[in-house]
């Protein structure tokens, strides 16, 4: 898979939306976009991130976040566009323990070289755009 790690955690694969958010979300074609269920895949993909210096971004959000689910489809086709970038959705309530230092939804962080480099708050398709152009 190009530009991604290989995680095995729920997967955006064609015909398959992110179960976990209960929304009809659109294809990924990269196999980039992954879903962290739990605090254990959260901290696996962590580890993952700083072992293969790969970039990637984080969004930290939470199904009962209105803005966090107007954001979630453009950040899913987002993926599509930015193949060389992993793109990680967890949310804040499946992750109690890996994500208590998010407070406020939706949070994105962007790792370059294993390192978090950036972070964004709240949405603005453009903005997150811009941030992902600057960090692909």
């Amino acid at each position: 898979m190009e530009g991604g790690i290989g995680w095995s955690y729920k997967e955006n694969q064609p015909g398959k939306g992110l179960e976990d958010t209960g929304l009809s979300l659109p294809i990924n074609h990269h196999g980039n976009l992954k879903s962290a269920s739990s605090d254990h895949d959260l901290t696996d993909i962590f580890q993952k991130i700083r072992s293969s210096k790969t970039s990637a971004v984080i969004n930290y959000g939470a199904s009962w976040c209105r803005v966090c689910n107007q954001i979630l489809p453009a950040f899913c086709q987002l993926s599509n566009s930015f193949p060389k970038l992993s793109f990680i959705y967890a949310d804040i309530d499946e992750c109690p323990e890996t994500t208590q230092h998010i407070r406020y939804t939706p949070t994105f962080h962007f790792y370059r070289d294993g390192e978090r480099v950036d972070e964004m708050f709240g949405a603005g398709e453009e903005r997150l755009h811009d941030r992902l152009w600057l960090h692909s």
